[in-house]
């Protein structure tokens, strides 16, 4: 797990930074009643609709009592739950799977009363498998969808005739009717599948972009405390300067030979110091040191990839103008901002270089007239192409697999596998543009390349901002 991911799983808490990443324990937004209920009643109209039509338009022969029995089943179930809890309450995932199982055996009733699977209408049983893939937990959609399949497979056997015209009935052939069975329980499957994993994605991206607005959070809360510092300050100053006026008299007041004389020197001296701090504090952004603000750009490059140095990987920092390396002496004057996005997502991606390089990590960043870019390379097995596809997606935890994946003595490789994400979004959130791939030579690379107008970066000579 990265440093971001650790960041993520702060702010989220142990429990939800792991929450949702099993395929059959994904936690979702409960439903609510309000949600279920308005779908039932536009059930109730349509079914009562083409109950209607058929009896009285077409004149069909349909057993109107014992289809409009069964519709009734439904409207009791809303009127009950209506009236018997609060309307807007979020189910528990057991209770929805209930009332789903419930829509599709009642659609199934009625659809085995006029004709099985000889009504068109048949269709209409992949819908509640579906509302319970995409909303209910893996666990939950699966037996709403056992229930479809099995109501499906009950009305193919056990049906009365299809509502026809009086002397006449439709029957379609066995072949057809099995066919169209096959077809409705692959429907079933393939439409919940697809649903499930739609919002299985939509969920996981959910997690992941809350990991990264917390990790930006964090920063404009840190970011904040300077202002606050300057309003404490503000505030402090005139009570410190009261004690400071009474200690100094306190101090007149009192002799040398006096015991307590030392002590009131020392109040002295210690307000003095506390002054000189809040002033510190109060000053304006525009009047701090620039180094405060600015640092050079290898001492900011080595701030990064110091920590992983320990790592027993060779690890080259390059500093290049114009595609040509930057002399000592001219190198120091080139400063950056010290911004926390880039702080961690850079130290993301050398972390990951670190990982999996066998010997060597560059970590390289050139300046020219129009564009900044940094790049980082290793000499390692580089992304395995299943990877590679869906890099840059969230919880993608590992870049190589099999024999060639070189290995870490003690460190582990599982995770949420939001490192590369966290930081090639903290990146494009600063303009950059992100891309990654393998290297010719064999290992991997990740390049970021900014324009110069969006990156903080500047040549400071003599003094002098050019």
């Amino acid at each position: 797990m990265t440093a971001l991911e650790r960041l993520g799983a702060f702010f989220n808490g142990p429990d939800d930074a792991g929450r949702g990443l099993g395929p059959l324990s994904r936690e979702k937004d409960p439903l609510r009643l309000r949600t279920l209920v308005m779908l039932r009643w536009l059930a109730i109209l349509g079914q009562t609709a083409m109950v209607l039509l058929i009896a009285f338009v077409f004149q069909y022969e349909i057993r109107l009592w014992l289809t409009l029995g069964i519709i009734t089943a439904s409207v009791w179930l809303n009127i009950i739950l209506t009236f018997g809890r609060r309307f807007v309450q979020r189910m528990r995932g057991w209770e929805a799977a209930l009332q789903l199982s419930f829509d599709a055996v009642q659609l199934a009733l009625l659809l085995g009363v006029t004709g099985g699977l000889n009504n068109p209408f048949c269709l209409m049983l992949v819908a509640p498998a579906t509302v319970a893939a995409a909303n209910l937990p893996a666990r939950h959609a699966m037996v709403v969808v056992v229930a479809a399949m099995l109501a499906t497979i009950s009305i193919a056997f056990w049906h009365l005739p299809l509502p026809w015209r009086p002397g006449e009935t439709f029957m379609l052939p066995d072949i057809y009717r099995f066919g169209f069975l096959a077809a409705i329980l692959l429907g079933i499957v393939f439409t919940a599948g697809y649903a499930w994993q739609a919002a299985l994605e939509s969920n996981r991206m959910e997690h992941a972009l809350a990991a990264t607005q917390a990790v930006l959070e964090r920063e404009q809360r840190l970011s904040a405390l300077g202002g606050l510092a300057a309003a404490a300050a503000h505030e402090l100053g005139t009570p410190l300067g009261t004690i400071q006026v009474v200690a100094k008299e306190m101090l007149h007041s009192l002799k040398k030979t006096d015991p307590l004389y030392e002590d009131a020197e020392l109040l002295v001296s210690q307000s003095q110091r506390c002054r000189d701090i809040l002033k510190q504090l109060s000053q304006k952004p525009e009047t701090r040191d620039s180094v405060f603000d600015h640092m050079p750009v290898r001492a900011f490059l080595e701030s990064i990839v110091g920590p992983y140095r320990k790592d027993r990987k060779e690890i080259i920092i390059q500093v290049l103008s114009e595609g040509h390396a930057v002399e000592p002496d001219r190198e120091a004057g080139l400063m950056i901002l010290r911004r926390p996005e880039w702080l961690h997502a850079w130290a993301a991606f050398v972390e990951n270089a670190v990982d999996f390089a066998r010997s060597i990590v560059w970590v390289r960043i050139e300046v020219s007239r129009g564009f900044v870019a940094l790049n980082i390379e290793d000499n390692g097995a580089g992304f395995s192409p299943e990877i590679l596809s869906r890099l840059g997606d969230p919880y993608i935890s590992s870049r190589v697999f099999g024999e060639d994946a070189p290995k870490a003595e003690g460190r582990s490789y599982s995770g949420m596998g939001l490192g590369f994400f966290i930081a090639k979004t903290l990146c494009e959130h600063t303009g950059a543009r992100v891309t990654f791939g393998n290297r010719d030579a064999g290992g991997a690379y990740v390049r970021a390349l900014w324009r110069r107008d969006q990156m903080d970066i500047l040549w400071i000579d003599e003094g002098d901002v050019s």
